[in-house]
């Protein structure tokens, strides 16, 4: 790898480090390159800006969430969208809560609560073909159009269940906390998926019940 490959990767892994545990708004160009042990120009003649390269940083971790997206695709394809749903809930948790990817999570959600100009990509990219492909399942088992106020409410609930496990000392005092092995990842995620399914279907009885009964 050229040397200039090299300082490029070390801004990179600095900056996705420094970012995620205190902010973009915080971190400052001068640190991350000391701690790269990088010159201090190096940031604008790689990125531009600290703009420049913390957007590419979130690239990283939109990538990465693209990735979980469509191995979930791809492990449901062909099947009902019970099982699909069942299907992303595993392989959805067995990516995130596996070791490696702390910093992806620590950066996005700080992203979140206190957004730059990079959040568009980052829901764009990222977010919104996550949600749309879970809205079109939830859509399909309460058999109703995907813009229905009670899908996003559905995937809502399915999203909120799997973030509540997320490593984090909330998480670690309320007893959500376990040590990620695959069996015990399996048995989480068969758990959502299975409390999830139930509601939805039941979602979907309460809609028909209310029709009938206005018909009635």
């Amino acid at each position: 790898m050229r040397s200039d490959d090299q300082t490029r990767a070390r801004l990179l892994a600095t900056a996705e480090h420094l970012f995620a545990d205190r902010g973009f708004k915080v971190v400052t160009v001068r640190e991350i390159c000391r701690a790269a042990k990088a010159n201090v120009a190096a940031v604008n003649y790689h990125f531009g800006d600290k703009m420049g390269l913390y957007r590419e940083v979130l690239q990283g971790a939109i990538v990465a969430m693209r990735e979980t997206s469509e191995a979930a695709r791809e492990a449901g394809r062909g099947r009902s969208p019970e099982e699909q749903l069942r299907r992303y809930v595993s392989v959805f948790l067995h990516r995130v809560l596996r070791g490696g990817r702390e910093s992806f999570h620590r950066l996005v959600t700080r992203e979140m609560n206190d957004p730059t100009p990079a959040l568009d990509a980052l829901v764009e990219q990222g977010l919104r073909p996550r949600i749309e492909y879970l809205s079109g399942l939830v859509a399909q088992i309460l058999r109703c159009d995907p813009r229905d106020p009670r899908v996003m409410r559905c995937v809502a609930s399915v999203q909120a269940q799997a973030v509540s496990y997320f490593p984090n000392p909330i998480a670690a005092r309320l007893g959500l906390a376990f040590k990620p092995t695959r069996a015990q990842i399996d048995k989480v995620a068969g758990h959502i998926a299975t409390f999830s399914i139930a509601g939805v279907r039941a979602i979907a009885r309460t809609a028909a019940s209310t029709a009938g009964e206005a018909r009635g």
